[in-house]
C-alpha cells in the first residue's frame, strides 16, 4: 500500500501519528492501480487532520540538500550582503526580511527569511486597476551568492508539478472533475520562503520581549491552497491535533503538506485549514525550513464548489470564525491583506496610500 504511518514522540509520550502518503501514483504519466486509493486516503486525511507527510514526489534529495546548504550560506553572509536584497526595497514584499521584522497575530516572529515569488516584470498600474496588482513583479537575488537563483528556480518548478498533481487528486476526492480548480489556479501564484529560525539574542530585536522568546512563527492557519514544507532535523514545527499542539519532526525525504484557508472556503469547510506554529530552537541552534505555497491566481475570485450530498452534509461552512480576519474570496485581495499586515515596514514605505484609505487594515493577521 502507498500509505503508511509513523509515530511521533512528543516529549514524554507517543502521540497520534501523521499519515505518510506516497503520491507517486498521482504523478505518474499514466494512471496506476493505486491512484484511486491514494486519492481517497489523501482526501480523508486532509479533511480530518489537514496535515500529512508526502513522499514519492520525485524531487531529488540532492536538490534539497543543495538548497538547504545555499540557504545556510546566505544566512552566514555579512549583514550588508543580506541587506542588499532587503524586502523594504521591494513593493512586492520580495527579498530578505530581517530577523524579528515579520509578525504573526501582531507579535514578532523570531526568524529571518527570503521571500521569492514568480519572476515577472513590473506592472504599470493605473488608477482603476486592482490594488493586488502591486504584488506582481521581480524577485531580488543576492549578488554574493549567485548559486541561489538556479537552485530556487529548479525547486519551484519541481514543486509546481507536485502541487498540481496533489490539487487534481484533492478535486477528485471532492467528487469533482480532476481539473475543477485549473481555471482559478493554473498558472498558480507561488511563494517560496527560505527561512532561518533562531533564538533571540540580547538586543537582537527591540520586539523580542513581546514574543516570550519562543515564537518562531505564531499559531496560525495558512491563507492559500496548498503548502509544502521541507524542514531540517532541528525540529520545532507543531500541528494542532485533537485540541493540542504536537511535534512534527523531519521525516527524511518527505515534505509536510497542509491546506490553507482558501481551500477551506471553496469546500465550505469540508477541507479545513489547521492551526500550526514553529517553536524557536535553543540558543546557538539554527533551523532551516523551505516553505512553498501553491495558491490561486491573483485574479481569481473563488466560489464554493457544489459537493455531493454526502460530503455537503459534513461541510460546516468555510468562512473564518475570526471576524477580524475574514477570508476574502478574491485571492489577490486576500494575499495583499496578509502581506500588508505581516510586513508593516514594507507597507508604510510602498503602500501608505492603501493604509491611509482605511480599506486595508493593519491589524494583526496570520501569515
Amino acid at each position: 500500500m502507498p500509505i503508511r504511518f509513523v509515530g511521533i514522540r512528543d516529549y514524554r509520550r507517543v502521540v497520534p501519528a501523521l499519515p505518510v502518503i506516497d503520491v507517486a501514483p498521482l504523478l505518474a504519466a499514466a494512471p496506476t492501480s493505486d491512484a484511486g486509493a491514494v486519492i481517497d486516503e489523501l482526501g480523508r486525511v486532509v479533511r480530518e487532520i489537514g496535515f500529512c507527510y508526502v513522499v514519492g514526489h520525485g524531487v531529488p534529495e540532492s536538490l534539497a540538500d543543495d538548497l538547504h546548504a545555499a540557504a545556510r550560506s546566505f544566512f552566514a553572509l555579512p549583514e550588508s550582503d543580506r541587506l542588499e536584497i532587503e524586502n523594504v526595497r521591494s513593493a512586492q514584499f520580495r527579498g530578505y526580511t530581517r530577523f524579528g521584522h515579520e509578525r504573526t497575530n501582531g507579535r514578532v516572529d523570531l526568524r529571518d527569511q527570503i521571500d521569492i515569488g514568480r519572476e515577472e516584470p513590473l506592472v504599470n498600474i493605473g488608477p482603476d486597476d486592482p490594488a493586488w496588482l502591486r504584488l506582481r513583479g521581480p524577485n531580488q537575488w543576492p549578488s554574493a551568492l549567485p548559486a541561489l537563483r538556479p537552485l530556487v528556480t529548479e525547486w519551484m518548478e519541481r514543486l509546481e508539478v507536485v502541487a498540481a498533481g496533489v490539487l487534481r487528486a484533492l478535486a477528485a476526492a471532492l467528487g469533482q472533475p480532476a481539473d475543477a480548480f485549473d481555471a482559478d489556479v493554473l498558472p498558480p501564484e507561488v511563494l517560496l520562503k527560505v527561512i532561518r529560525y533562531r533564538a533571540a539574542e540580547d538586543g537582537a530585536t527591540p520586539h523580542a520581549a513581546a514574543t516570550g522568546g519562543t515564537q518562531g512563527v505564531g499559531a496560525h492557519r495558512d491563507t492559500g491552497f496548498l503548502t509544502f514544507v521541507h524542514q531540517d532535523a532541528v525540529g520545532g514545527l507543531q500541528v494542532e491535533r485533537n485540541g493540542r499542539l504536537v511535534d512534527v519532526p523531519q521525516l527524511p525525504g518527505a515534505f509536510v503538506l497542509n491546506i490553507g484557508e482558501m481551500f477551506q472556503l471553496v469546500t465550505r469547510g469540508y477541507y479545513r485549514a489547521t492551526v500550526h506554529r514553529v517553536v524557536s530552537p535553543p540558543p546557538g541552534i539554527e533551523r532551516i525550513s523551505l516553505a512553498y505555497f501553491f495558491n490561486p491566481r491573483l485574479e481569481s475570485t473563488l466560489r464554493p464548489v457544489e459537493l455531493p450530498p454526502a460530503l455537503a452534509a459534513l461541510a460546516p461552512g468555510g468562512d473564518s470564525a475570526d471576524a477580524g480576519n475574514p477570508i476574502l474570496a478574491n485571492y489577490g485581495d486576500n494575499s495583499l491583506k496578509v502581506r500588508l499586515r505581516a510586513h508593516p515596514d514594507v507597507a508604510e514605505r510602498h503602500h501608505a496610500d492603501l493604509l491611509a484609505s482605511g480599506a486595508w487594515s493593519s491589524t494583526p493577521s496570520m501569515d
